[in-house]
């Protein structure tokens, strides 16, 4: 069941499109996450979901609430919580405080609130530090507190923009633990984030943007799509001369296995000829060759990102 639904969603700041008519959906307990450079619209996309920012055109619902619809605003600030790339805590305020206040922002019971201060900064290894300055915490201490916060009233939908931006390893992974262990809670979460190995761990899927979404699928199935052709060429005989003139036409991979040679190219039905050609020309007798479907050895969300990118730029 879809949790959040979008449709068209766009925005315009002037003459500057900086969102073009997204339309995707996230099932309910699925963790999305949504990849991009710098000023593809992955901020801008989370504030108007979370009813931040006003759309331009275009609609999304967040379960049976619709953010074009001013009198479901609040509600839907309700339903949610979201880690902003900027914490904006109270720094005179105590970790407690801040988040005591936030829980009655949110207008949350008093006893959950209390309940899930002690949890979440239990889980965050912040329980004893609750009494502490916020002025006085690092930056990763004041990121988990800002989790903690979004978490404090119990939303059904969770938004993480860029959450272990510029934070050390440890304090990156706490973060990526709780993000999976809400999963297995069944939480729906809408991650940003331009950490690709971050997006391989903790999403069911992702979409990749540049303004325009450009890919929505689960990272396998990108995988797969993005997976390299491979060629096998069966040999009379084999030595190291036929060997170098293979390797001397770039192959991303070669495998031997007795006479034959598994051949991983670029563009198989480009560069194929010119390897039989170099064979050929090194007294190599070729018996056969043909496609023996994909290798997906060596392929990794960040070939199919950064080549899904290049399409987007032509």
């Amino acid at each position: 069941m879809p949790m959040i639904e979008v449709s068209g969603l766009t925005k315009k700041f002037g003459q500057i499109t900086a969102v073009d008519s997204l339309t995707f959906s996230v099932d309910e307990g699925e963790v999305f996450g949504l990849l991009g450079p710098n000023g593809a619209g992955k901020t801008t996309t989370v504030r108007m979901l979370c009813c931040l920012i006003s759309r331009t055109s275009g609609t999304a619902k967040l379960g049976d609430l619709d953010i074009s619809h001013r009198s479901e605003t609040m509600k839907i600030r309700k339903m949610i919580g979201i880690v902003h790339d900027n914490v904006g805590l109270y720094e005179t305020l105590t970790a407690y405080e801040n988040l005591e206040f936030y829980g009655q922002m949110y207008e949350a019971p008093r006893d959950l609130v209390k309940g899930n201060i002690k949890e979440y900064l239990e889980m965050l290894d912040l329980w004893d530090q609750r009494d502490r300055r916020v002025v006085s915490f690092s930056k990763g201490m004041k990121q988990k507190v800002a989790v903690a916060r979004a978490l404090i009233h119990d939303p059904q939908i969770l938004f993480f923009d860029e959450p272990t931006a510029n934070l050390d390893p440890e304090a990156s992974k706490v973060i990526r633990d709780l993000i999976l262990k809400l999963k297995g809670e069944g939480r729906t979460i809408f991650l940003n984030t331009h950490n690709l190995d971050e997006a391989q761990r903790t999403c069911d899927r992702i979409g990749i943007l540049k303004t325009k979404l450009i890919a929505v699928d689960t990272t396998k199935n990108l995988e797969n799509a993005f997976a390299r052709k491979v060629t096998a060429i069966v040999l009379a005989s084999l030595n190291d001369s036929i060997l170098n003139a293979v390797e001397s036409r770039n192959p991303k991979r070669v495998t031997v296995e007795g006479n034959t040679i598994r051949i991983e190219l670029e563009d198989p039905d480009r560069d194929t000829p010119s390897v039989v050609s170099a064979i050929s020309g090194a007294g190599g007798q070729i018996k056969s060759v043909k496609e023996e479907g994909v290798s997906l050895e060596g392929v990794s969300l960040e070939d199919v990102y950064l080549s899904i990118m290049r399409r987007g730029q032509n």
